[in-house]
Order: C-alpha cells, then sequence, then structure tokens
C-alpha cells in the first residue's frame, strides 16, 4: 500500500513516523512546500528571535532520519491540486503523485489585514519569516506589534527582550477576551505592561503610513504608532486553497469525521490545523491549531490505518512563553464559565479554573504553575468537582 502525506510539518512528519513505528512496510511519500527540512515551529516566535548566536532550529526530519524510516522526502514540492477519483496529487511542477492513502496536512498560513502592506510589515510563521525578522531587530528598530494573541505577544516579548520600544496594536477592548472571556482576558493582557510593552487596545488599524519602508502604523481614529518594523499577528487561515475543485467538504477547514477521515472520502485522512472535527471530550466540531494536538492526531491516524486501538483523547492544550513567564492553557476556556481564580500575574503567578452548566472543571489557565496543569488533567481524567481540583478554596463564582 502507498502512503502520501501532504505537508510536513509537525503533523504530517509525525504521521510518517508513526506508521513505521506502528509497523508499516508500504511506501510513504511526503510532500513539503518549504525547502527546508521539516523543523519545530514554537521556537519560532520564541528562541530564535531572542537576542545572541543564532540558535539551532530542531528539526523534525533530517536526511539521516528520513533514510532510517524509509521516507520518500521531496522538499519543494507544492500540492496545487487533488483529484480523489483518480487518486492523484498534482504540483506546481505539473508532476502527478498517485496515493491508495492520503493524508492532507498542509497546516495554515498568517492571515494578513485588509490594506496595502509596505516593506518592514512582517508576519510571522515560517524559519524565513522568522529568520528575516531575526535581522531586522539586529538594527534596533521602533516596533509595532498588530494583534495581541500569542504570536503577536510572544513576538513583543522577544523584542522587549531586546530593549525594543514595543507597542502592540489589539482590535478587541481586552486582548484574548474572546478566547478566555473578559475577567481572564484583562489579567493575561496586564503582563505587556509588567514586560514594559505599551498596549493600546480597542483599536482598528487604518492604514501603514511610509512608501519605501514602513514608518507608522495609522489607526482608525487618526491616531499614529511610530515603527520602522511591523509585525501582524491576527490569526491564521487554513491552507486549503489547493482543494478547490476536490469536491472535498470545506468550509472553515477540511471537514471530517470522528477518526480524521475526510467525510465522503474514506481513502484520505485530515489532521492538523486544517482539519475541522468534532471532539470527543469538547462535544463540538473545532479546529484545533495546537503543536501537541497535531502530534496527538498524527499518532491516531498511524493506529487507525495498521489496524491498532487509537490512543485516547486528550483536551487540547497549548503553552506561550512570554516576558520570562509561561502561560498554559488545557481545555477550551470560552466552552465554560469562570468559576475560580487565584494569584495574579503581578504576583508571578495565576490560575483561572471554568466549568461547565454541571459544574465540572473543563478548562484552566494557569501561569508559571506547572503543577496546576497536572492536578488539573488528573482531576479532569477523573471526573473530580472544583472542590476537588481547588483544595476547599471559595470559588471566584
Amino acid at each position: 500500500m502507498s502512503f502520501l502525506i501532504v505537508g510536513a510539518s509537525v503533523a504530517g512528519t509525525r504521521t510518517a513516523i508513526a506508521l513505521r513505528q506502528r509497523g508499516f512496510a508500504g511506501h510513504i511519500v511526503l510532500l513539503e512546500s518549504e525547502e527546508h527540512w521539516p523543523y519545530d515551529k514554537p521556537p519560532l516566535s520564541k528562541d530564535l528571535l531572542a537576542e545572541g548566536p543564532d540558535p539551532d532550529v530542531p528539526r523534525l526530519l533530517t536526511p539521516e532520519l528520513a533514510a532510517e524510516f524509509a521516507l520518500d522526502v521531496r522538499l519543494g514540492v507544492r500540492a496545487t491540486a487533488l483529484d480523489p477519483a483518480r487518486r492523484v496529487v498534482v504540483t506546481h511542477t505539473g508532476d502527478e503523485f498517485s496515493y491508495e492513502q492520503l493524508v492532507i496536512a498542509t497546516g495554515a498560513h498568517a492571515r494578513s489585514l485588509p490594506i496595502p502592506a509596505v516593506p518592514g510589515v512582517h508576519t510571522l510563521r515560517t524559519l524565513d519569516d522568522a529568520t528575516a525578522l531575526r535581522e531586522a531587530l539586529a538594527s534596533r528598530p521602533r516596533v509595532a506589534v498588530v494583534g495581541a494573541g500569542f504570536i503577536g505577544a510572544e513576538f513583543a516579548s522577544a523584542a522587549r527582550g531586546r530593549g525594543l520600544d514595543v507597542t502592540l496594536i489589539e482590535a478587541l477592548e481586552i486582548p484574548m477576551s474572546q478566547v478566555l472571556g473578559d475577567e481572564v482576558g484583562r489579567e493575561i493582557s496586564s503582563i505587556h505592561a509588567l514586560g514594559g510593552a505599551q498596549l493600546v487596545a480597542g483599536a482598528r488599524v487604518e492604514r501603514f503610513r511610509g512608501s519605501e519602508h514602513v514608518e507608522g502604523v495609522v489607526l482608525a481614529d487618526g491616531s499614529e504608532v511610530p515603527a520602522d518594523l511591523v509585525v501582524v499577528g491576527v490569526g491564521a487561515a487554513p491552507n486549503t486553497q489547493w482543494l478547490a475543485g476536490s469536491r472535498l467538504p470545506i468550509d472553515g477547514g477540511v471537514h471530517c469525521g470522528d477518526l480524521f477521515e475526510v467525510e465522503g472520502f474514506p481513502s484520505i485522512f485530515a489532521i492538523g490545523d486544517l482539519a475541522l472535527h468534532r471532539h470527543p471530550l469538547l462535544g463540538v466540531r473545532a479546529r484545533i491549531e495546537h503543536w501537541t494536538s497535531a502530534g496527538e492526531q498524527a499518532d491516531a491516524v498511524a493506529a487507525i490505518v495498521t489496524g491498532a486501538e487509537p490512543p485516547a483523547a486528550q483536551l487540547p492544550y497549548v503553552w506561550s512563553d512570554q516576558y520570562g513567564s509561561r502561560i498554559q492553557i488545557v481545555g477550551r476556556p470560552s466552552l465554560g464559565e469562570l468559576a475560580h481564580r487565584e494569584g495574579s500575574i503581578a504576583e508571578g503567578r495565576f490560575r483561572a479554573v471554568y466549568t461547565d452548566a454541571d459544574h465540572k472543571p473543563i478548562a484552566q489557565v494557569s501561569v508559571n504553575d506547572a503543577r496546576a496543569v497536572a492536578a488539573f488533567r488528573k482531576n479532569h481524567r477523573r471526573g473530580g468537582s472544583l472542590e476537588d481540583l481547588v483544595g476547599g478554596q471559595i470559588p471566584a463564582r
């Protein structure tokens, strides 16, 4: 049996390796649009931007590892079309790759603003993006970051670590409130002031000023944030453009069944940032754009293909390193109600717990508290109560 994997980031690469580890002996081909050997992306907005010697970029796959697992890796090959009837993927060179089983793992790309960009305005999604930003930071520019989500916040933190002037511009009145709620969003976003960055919330970008190079960000109220370097971090969109005309169900992502098979196409799986499926623990259909989820989905597909029992689903988990602190989120806070909070960003440790309609803990946000993460996961697995989790402390609600 032949296996074709389109996209060799963490989801695609781990699928290939997991297939071999589970005994799959057929031909495995990985197509990757970038020229680089697959690399880990979390360091791009963290270690790679820090001042000092150029850091090594952790590789997900090397030529030696590809040879060890007998993987046929094609770099710099961009998929442009899929014909499920013929079971072929067409690339930008016109070449066709046939398959018996297909994994779509092309991930997502950084969203841009609906206004013209100018030189000096960047996004941060790839190794080339991070390399360009590292070089730009060396000239000690005035920095503006559009979007105070995790990518924007991590870049702001890295720039402040170099002692640069940084202003974050956020459209929401309270950053991250759509994910964390107003109260916790306000608390988490206070980290920027403590880190020495300025936050301008409830602001919409009208245009970038400058022709040969950006000189400032003009806001809708007429005010301007001076900047020599701008990073736009306003989320990501799934890379599904190449699937137009394939008849696959695509609406906000590739629609999948519980076992990641594309609806109506049993020989095709979709995993990673573009997979839209019903999460068994959340009870909702969602794209889970987390590094940990991509690896878990890859192992699940490898198990399914080789006839093994898929590993148990895990709650989504994401972390973010900002200004020397680590923020960790387990579950989906937006699906619950804030029931308990303790500590503060200013104190250096914080925790917020969210519960469902039955008052069971379903999500948690913590800062600088790894033990709280472990305790939450243990409590969730055994179906424990809020009181079990917080040790009898008085809930916030």
